[in-house]
């Protein structure tokens, strides 16, 4: 699994919005101008977590986005799905979105390595949440350094 550009903006702007009350709908152009994130890409991102109960929008005058919940109670595994879909490395292994493989009952690294790596990163992204986006968000901390530093796959 790598973090995506998309997965950095969405924790940016999440962060951003976790440090409003819960009850202020905030536009898309204050987000974008509070985090730096492209207006349009914003909106698509803002709606993948919209369809997925993490942010709640409201149209017309006066509405925008506000998270759907505290952000203690959003984990960031939760994020990483609704933007990326499954955080395991292998369909053969995701717990969510699990595709069968011939080998399957024969593979040992599958029992072990890819499982466990799985295993491994739902951890760490379910032991954080929201609120230890909003504790940057809260130090002016910008995650547009982070983009330099993705890992592309070889080409």
């Amino acid at each position: 699994m790598r973090l995506s550009a998309t997965d950095v903006y969405a924790f940016q702007a999440l962060g951003f919005l976790g440090t409003q009350e819960l009850t202020r709908w905030v536009s898309s152009e204050e987000v974008s101008e509070a985090t730096g994130v492209h207006r349009p890409y914003l909106v698509r991102i803002l709606a993948a977590l919209t369809a997925k109960g993490i942010v709640k929008s409201k149209k017309g005058i006066g509405g925008g986005y506000a998270l759907a919940r505290k952000p203690r109670l959003i984990s960031l595994c939760e994020v990483v799905r609704a933007i990326d879909g499954p955080v395991a490395p292998l369909s053969c292994i995701s717990l969510n979105w699990h595709e069968p493989c011939v080998e399957e009952d024969r593979c040992h690294v599958r029992a072990t390595v890819y499982t466990r790596m799985r295993d491994a990163m739902l951890a760490v992204l379910q032991e954080f949440s929201v609120e230890d986006l909003v504790t940057d968000a809260r130090q002016g901390v910008s995650y547009g350094h982070c983009l330099g530093h993705l890992l592309k796959p070889n080409a």
